[in-house]
């Protein structure tokens, strides 16, 4: 772990076990020389990356952001009730904070904020602007694959209770057994007795996830796309981003939205000097998105060493957010 940076008016800034590239390298070499050609959906994540998520979120067709955020909204105090003063809110996945301002501003036992985030750049700027906007608390970014397990630094506040926070169906991303696997990590990092205020796709209409994940604006295309971008600038890539599309399908057996980025003709591109070979048609894996009813999600989490304290979701059923404790 390198030293602590200091920023300004944010108490330590920890680079943790920061991805670097030759760990890009290796997960783009070994994914794209499988039969099933894929990538981790992880690296999405650059600074351009980040800002086309943030435009996502904002999109008509895009449900999950505007929906969790009302539930928060309307059930903020509700989950206040089970977070005793001096508590540590941890966030897995900060991106650009905008959801966690709900709880800063209307939870009265927390008085500690770690944002943790895989992009660096994204997570200096958005942890800055609530430093400077919530003076009151002790921020204390930190760097790193939340999607890894890792231990907290020595230097991180524990408090009176560590309260994760995992909003957005990031954990759809992981099928159900690594779900499982994912949780119990988050379950030893927050300690007996920690809380985990989690955001959980619902299961639906077909029709509703296809304009979720095919948006008319084609941001979501951009988003996708832009993981060959990454790889042509920070790999050396020579990948012809304009001849791959991007493809996003709904596999109601899995209960699975699956994104994908299909070659349009044949070509191929070269990573690091190997030269990787595609057809016409074929398709590099890029995301999953698993949807869960209500139930399903609750039998997970319980698998996952926790107990489930209150689950809402909204009118339409469209969204799910669960607060679980700690067994």
């Amino acid at each position: 772990m390198t030293p602590p940076i200091k920023l300004g008016a944010l108490h330590d800034f920890h680079d943790y076990e920061h991805t670097g590239d030759e760990e890009f390298l290796d997960a783009v070499l070994s994914g794209l020389s499988k039969p099933e050609k894929k990538l981790p959906c992880k690296f999405f994540y650059d600074e351009t990356g980040s800002q086309l998520f943030d435009r996502i979120c904002e999109l008509e067709e895009y449900y999950p952001t505007r929906t969790e955020l009302a539930l928060l909204n309307d059930k903020v105090h509700e989950i206040a009730e089970f977070v005793p003063p001096g508590s540590v809110l941890v966030e897995f996945g900060s991106g650009s904070s905008v959801k966690v301002r709900i709880l800063l501003e209307s939870v009265p036992g927390l008085d500690t904020y770690v944002p943790i985030d895989i992009s660096r750049e994204h997570l200096m700027t958005s942890a800055q602007a609530l430093a400077d906007d919530f003076k009151d608390y002790v921020v204390v970014p930190l760097c790193a694959d939340f999607t890894k397990h890792f231990d907290p630094p020595d230097s991180m506040p524990t408090g009176t209770m560590m309260m994760g926070f995992f909003p957005g169906s990031t954990i759809g991303n992981f099928t159900p057994a690594e779900a499982v696997r994912f949780l119990g990590w988050k379950a030893e990092f927050l300690g007996s007795g920690g809380t985990l205020l989690i955001g959980v796709d619902l299961k639906k209409d077909e029709k509703i996830l296809h304009a979720a994940y095919n948006d008319r604006a084609g941001v979501t295309a951009a988003f996708n796309l832009n993981l060959l971008t990454r790889i042509n600038r920070e790999l050396g890539g020579d990948f012809d981003t304009e001849s791959f599309e991007h493809e996003a399908v709904y596999d109601p057996d899995k209960g699975c939205v699956d994104l994908y980025l299909v070659s349009t003709r044949l070509q191929a591109a070269q990573v690091d000097g190997t030269r990787f070979v595609f057809e016409q048609g074929e398709r590099i894996h890029t995301e999953s998105s698993y949807k869960y009813h209500m139930d399903e999600f609750q039998t997970l989490a319980h698998n996952a060493g926790f107990t489930s304290l209150k689950s809402w979701s909204d009118e339409k059923d469209l969204f799910s957010i669960h607060l679980l404790k700690v067994n």
